[in-house]
């Protein structure tokens, strides 16, 4: 289990976290979502030990990840990995067994085969997503208890990311593996992942189960006789809403029958229930914490 307590850390005079507490259950998928600089790389390498806290501690089952021992169980895949004009998949892999003994090579050539790269190319000749690609197979051979990705998916085409994705989900149920995934794409989040964290402002702001905060919002689509103010829908529990002229896009916080039945006693003509999905539900979320809204 991961453990963050209190923790704040500055880069330069910078303050990109603070008073951040969490904590990651074992063999769980989460992901970790927030606007560009809301410190999500920082928080990573805060987990992975690449950087000490100013303030607070991040501990694995009570231990430091500083700790030599807990170190052989983090694997921390960065959005723009170290390489040199000389490194091939081949050689990528020995330098990384150095640290990771129990590497395995034959999960790193398969999913190099099922991604059509060639071990003994060079990473400064590859294009993005296969030096994506490469990296990430390299992560999943060395079969950490924790997996700390950041921008996955960043670079990959729809079928690398479902390779990708169905190796995340095996490695959790036959390794026990914990990963902690950080990601632009969030309907890429959402079919796999079981839980999320919510960095903004430079904490944590929410964290919960992906499902259960997407089925707390409804949103519908309503047309009138006349054109509407917002006066009307007041006393509702608004998270989002969008009048032209007799037409109105709204976007409730509760049961969506509940929440229907209340938008009936508006007269509206028509009335239709829209789908709503986890990217939306974080765009409100983050316009509603910054005092957006309406």
């Amino acid at each position: 289990m991961i453990t963050v307590r209190n923790l704040s850390h500055s880069l330069g005079r910078k303050l990109v976290l603070k008073d951040v507490n969490l904590t990651v259950q074992d063999s769980s998928i989460v992901g970790l979502v927030g606007v560009n600089g809301a410190g999500k790389s920082t928080l990573l390498r805060l987990l992975s030990g690449v950087y000490r806290p100013d303030e607070g501690s991040v501990s694995y089952d009570g231990a430091s990840p500083s700790d030599h021992n807990t170190r052989r169980d983090i694997f921390l895949l960065p959005d723009d990995p170290y390489y040199d004009n000389h490194t091939t998949p081949k050689t990528l892999f020995t330098f990384y067994k150095t640290f990771y003994p129990a590497i395995d090579y034959s999960v790193f050539s398969d999913l190099l085969s099922a991604y059509e790269i060639d071990l003994s190319g060079h990473l400064r000749n590859f294009s993005k997503g296969m030096r994506r690609q490469t990296f990430i197979a390299l992560s999943l051979a060395v079969k950490p208890k924790y997996l700390l990705l950041d921008e996955a998916f960043d670079g990959l085409d729809p079928l690398s990311r479902k390779i990708f994705k169905d190796a995340i989900i095996a490695l959790v149920e036959d390794a026990g593996t914990t990963v902690l995934i950080s990601s632009h794409s969030l309907k890429e989040l959402e079919d796999f992942c079981d839980r999320f964290i919510l960095i903004d402002n430079n904490t944590v702001k929410c964290e919960g189960d992906i499902a259960e905060h997407v089925e707390k919002l409804c949103k519908f689509e309503l047309a009138f006789s006349e054109a509407k103010t917002h006066e009307i829908f007041s006393r509702l529990p608004i998270v989002s809403l969008t009048l032209r002229g007799k037409f109105a896009v709204i976007v409730l916080q509760g049961n969506a029958q509940e929440m229907q039945e209340k938008l009936l006693a508006l007269s509206p003509l028509v009335m239709e229930e829209m789908p709503i999905d986890f990217e939306e539900a974080f765009i409100y979320d983050v316009e509603k914490k910054k005092g957006g809204g309406v």
